[in-house]
């Protein structure tokens, strides 16, 4: 079933977003109560050539904490670090460095995912904050103190899961490292699935999963790295792909739903001077702007809003 969620504030500012989206997750919680997500865009405040990379290690193993910031000091040295959720399992590690060029993010990803099999990159981050997790929107919230990021626009996720492991790694949002901080978060599948990603992987795109929600973030920064708009990516895919699915993808300019031409998954927005916002139900909206004029998402419709 899922949730999926977005808020763009209008004037470009920042704002209480980590708060709004917790709170616009929440209302969703019981659409998804396997995990949350939140990609909250415009706060982290990083030079051109910063970069935050959040990483799993399981089993709280101290000797691979060492050897994971050992390997990163050889390819670029770490600025600052800290352990973000430490669990007697497992810790959620992050660290900020510096690469010439974006295009580096990802061959370093995979260098730190080499490693072994207890050592997962969740992500990597420039202009956004991607936090996600297993269990209940507030839970994650207070573990992640998420209602004090402050930024321009989010999408949020909770997940109910019908095809893949209910873990960090298998939370919304997703994003790929064609383009820099794209994430996109989904309700639905996309019944294609194969037939979109087959093409992608012959131009050179790499999936870490069978998620359809992955292949939907490929397909959307590959078609924006062609030269496409947000607009123009999102209309083509409602063209390309088959099944039931409305989903939000998030830019660093901006958010946009995409609903399949059926109908299947629901989606509505509302807006007024200062806020534009998206949800699967009109109760998420409720918790952010008044919904006295709530407008339906249509069938095969697209909308995006861009700061």
């Amino acid at each position: 079933m899922c949730g999926i969620a977005g808020i763009v504030y209008k004037d470009g500012n920042l704002h209480k977003v980590g708060d709004d989206m917790t709170n616009m997750l929440h209302a969703l919680q019981h659409r998804g109560p396997d995990s949350a997500g939140f990609a909250l865009y415009g706060g982290l405040g990083l030079e051109e050539d910063e970069y935050i990379l959040n990483i799993q290690l399981e089993n709280n193993n101290q000797n691979l904490l060492r050897k994971l910031q050992d390997q990163i000091n050889m390819i670029t040295p770490i600025e600052s670090d800290r352990l973000l959720s430490t669990t007697e399992k497992s810790n959620l590690y992050q660290c900020k460095i510096r690469l010439e060029e974006f295009h580096m993010l990802k061959p370093l990803i995979q260098e730190v995912d080499s490693i072994n099999e207890d050592v997962v990159v969740i992500n990597g981050e420039h202009s956004f904050s991607m936090i996600k997790d297993v269990g209940s929107v507030l839970d994650i919230a207070d573990n992640y103190n998420t209602r004090s990021i402050k930024g321009t626009h989010a999408i949020g996720h909770t997940r109910f899961s019908t095809e893949s492991g209910v873990d960090l790694y298998h939370a919304h949002p997703f994003q790929t490292y064609i383009i820099r901080d794209i994430s996109l978060v989904h309700n639905g599948q996309i019944t294609n699935y194969w037939k979109v990603r087959d093409p992608l992987e012959r131009k050179g795109h790499v999936f870490e999963t069978n998620n359809d929600t992955e292949c939907l973030v490929h397909y959307i920064a590959d078609k924006i790295d062609s030269g496409y708009s947000l607009q123009e990516a999102l209309e083509h895919s409602v063209e390309d792909m088959d099944g039931p699915f409305s989903y939000i993808v998030s830019t660093p300019n901006g958010i946009g739903i995409a609903k399949d031409k059926l109908g299947l998954r629901p989606g509505v927005m509302a807006e007024n001077d200062d806020i534009f916002a998206i949800a699967s139900e009109e109760v998420s909206l409720g918790k952010v702007i008044d919904t006295n004029e709530v407008e339906q998402i249509y069938p095969g419709e697209v909308r995006v809003f861009e700061i």
